[in-house]
């Protein structure tokens, strides 16, 4: 069965089209700058080198478009027809508590993730006309819709409510949901299936840190708890977003600067964190340059980055009752070795025993990082969020 994976954003989107028979990446790229000057398409060739397309991408049916008559051309193609694929899945950001799991995209299933929309109204359209998109230039091919939020559907109501009037969610949903639920999911069972563990008997706190970051709780195989709230904002602070701010900062900033709603949501959401906080950048690896160079700000910025990512792995310790494994994915969680180390360092009362010599060598490779008289596992498990939404799609299309 092949089954292309999407990945639809407010400008670009991000493809892979999978083989599952043999699990095999048949081709990958994204079209970036939609509806903007200077869109191209950009994909990698098996022999490394990369190819650049350029062309006038004005929304995202046009690129879906692109991509497809890449997929099938005689120069970069890996298929005769269209025919050859079987199914397409999407990845979609928010299903509110309409969706616990993924789902085969039906008139109904687009209505439901319509309503959805004001829960994540930057995100969603685009995920949205991806959908259309395929159903105009495919037909009625099998789509199934992957919802970041689905995997964090299992917290108990004491989790997921806030201290809120109980009539405000019961108006408007207002309620934590968590993100980056696909990729908690797949890296917390490939840890289990690299230790050769049951994944329903363990505890584990899965660190997604990157440019956007947060942490899960899963105990017994569901998520329990997890940092981002009902929008990508809440919890650790990232590139870009505040993370946990106190809510009467909100109007006392509004009122302070005489801005409206739009504003204050790209204040916490574009101007904050890493590069709010540094003025430097809201890339790690500027971050790190800055700090060599004597930048105290960019050590700030740094300091409180660590100190909220340990803050929630001692939270969710409590939360589980204890640790079995505390794995890292993502952009930083993945490459990042004196992170690891650091947070660590700090975590030996724990049971932890990290190994310094083995996480030197640990970049996006699967690895266990402890000695092996460690109380916990401390692993590094990279995240394959699309080829989850592939395995999905197969799943569910063959039902």
């Amino acid at each position: 069965m092949k089954i292309l994976v999407l990945n639809c954003g407010s400008s670009s989107i991000k493809y892979k089209l999978f083989d599952m028979k043999s699990n095999d990446v048949l081709a990958q790229g994204v079209v970036e700058k939609i509806g903007l000057k200077g869109s191209f398409l950009k994909f990698p060739l098996p022999t490394g080198d990369k190819v650049v397309l350029e062309g006038e991408i004005l929304e995202h049916q046009a690129g879906i478009e692109y991509i497809l008559g890449v997929l099938t051309s005689d120069k970069y193609g890996c298929l005769k027809s269209l025919s050859e694929i079987d199914a397409v899945g999407h990845r979609v950001v928010h299903g509110g508590e309409e969706f616990n799991s993924s789902v085969y995209i039906t008139d109904e299933v687009i209505k439901k993730m319509e309503e959805c929309i004001e829960l994540a109204p930057l995100h969603n359209p685009p995920n949205l006309a991806g959908i259309y998109a395929v159903r105009e230039l495919m037909g009625d091919i099998p789509q199934v819709g992957v919802f970041d939020t689905a995997f964090h559907q299992t917290m108990p109501p004491k989790a997921y409510m806030y201290g809120l009037p109980y009539s405000l969610y019961q108006k408007y949903a207002i309620r934590r949901y968590g993100f980056h639920g696909t990729s908690h999911r797949y890296v917390s069972r490939k840890a289990c299936e690299i230790l050769g563990v049951p994944y329903e008997e363990q505890r584990i706190i899965s660190a997604h840190i990157g440019n956007g970051g947060s942490l899960a709780a899963i105990k017994g195989g569901v998520s329990v708890d997890t940092s981002m709230g009902m929008t990508p904002v809440e919890g650790l602070l990232m590139g870009t977003r505040s993370g946990d701010v106190d809510a009467g900062i909100i109007s006392f900033i509004m009122e302070k600067e005489n801005i409206g709603t739009q504003a204050i949501s790209t204040l916490v959401n574009k101007h904050s964190g890493l590069l709010g906080v540094s003025g430097v950048s809201s890339d790690m690896r500027e971050i790190r340059a800055a700090i060599a160079e004597g930048n105290e700000k960019a050590k700030l910025a740094y300091d409180m980055f660590l100190y909220r990512i340990k803050k929630y792995i001692g939270a969710y310790t409590a939360t589980l009752g204890g640790v079995d494994i505390l794995l890292f994915t993502g952009g930083i969680g993945e490459n990042a070795v004196y992170l690891r180390e650091e947070i660590c360092q700090d975590l030996e009362f724990l049971g932890i025993k990290l190994d310094a010599e083995k996480n030197s060598k640990i970049f996006g490779e699967e690895a266990v990082i402890t000695t092996p008289d460690s109380k916990i596992k401390v692993m590094v498990v990279p995240t394959d969020e699309e080829f989850m939404i592939a395995s999905d799609t197969m799943e569910i299309v063959n039902k």
